[in-house]
């Protein structure tokens, strides 16, 4: 099963990406969430399109998603845009409840949209096949407790790129972990 994390600034900008197959299976036994994507590397856009404004490709931290350097990149953006076609609905969870962890705000297909907001509008969405909400739960608290620690560091700008292989390798612990 795919899980595909995004960190966004209050603008909206893209800190931090990840993806992660997970050898655990949840309650959803369909094909993974990158197969599903669709390819288009006849485009002319291709590798040239960035669904979230602002995001140069190489801040974005990801692993391939299959298909080809080509393919890879155009199955992660993608993502991209399923996960920014839901920072609308998000935005109006948000102005709903009162929550910092959202579970379930939009689906698009077979995939789940789950966010997790601060109080700084820093805004973790995850892209998922299945319910796990306990574990998903307790990966964007670990991941938001990793976010506040690199944010505290004096050399770390903030609302800039997150490029720590530190943070990097954690995330993906946690990933592991949780997912």
């Amino acid at each position: 099963m795919s899980h595909h994390l995004f960190l966004l600034s209050p603008s909206d900008t893209p800190l931090y990406s990840l993806s992660h197959q997970s050898t655990k299976q949840g309650a959803s036994a369909s094909s993974p969430l990158g197969a599903n994507l669709p390819t288009w590397t006849t485009s002319p856009f291709s590798g040239r399109m960035s669904a979230l404004a602002g995001a140069p490709n190489t801040a974005m931290q990801s692993a391939d998603l299959g298909g080809g350097a080509a393919g890879g990149q155009d199955r992660l953006n993608a993502l991209r845009m399923v996960a920014n076609a839901s920072l609308d609905v998000l935005e109006n969870v948000v102005f709903r409840d009162n929550g910092m962890y959202l579970k379930g705000v939009d689906k698009f297909n077979e995939w789940t949209v789950s966010a997790f907001v601060t109080a700084g509008n820093m805004k973790f969405i995850l892209l998922h096949e299945g319910k796990n909400d306990d574990g998903i739960r307790g990966f964007f608290f670990e991941v938001w407790e990793l976010y506040v620690k690199t944010m505290a560091n004096p050399f770390h700008s903030a609302h800039t790129p997150i490029r720590s292989p530190v943070f990097d390798h954690r995330v993906r612990a946690s990933a592991k972990r949780y997912l």
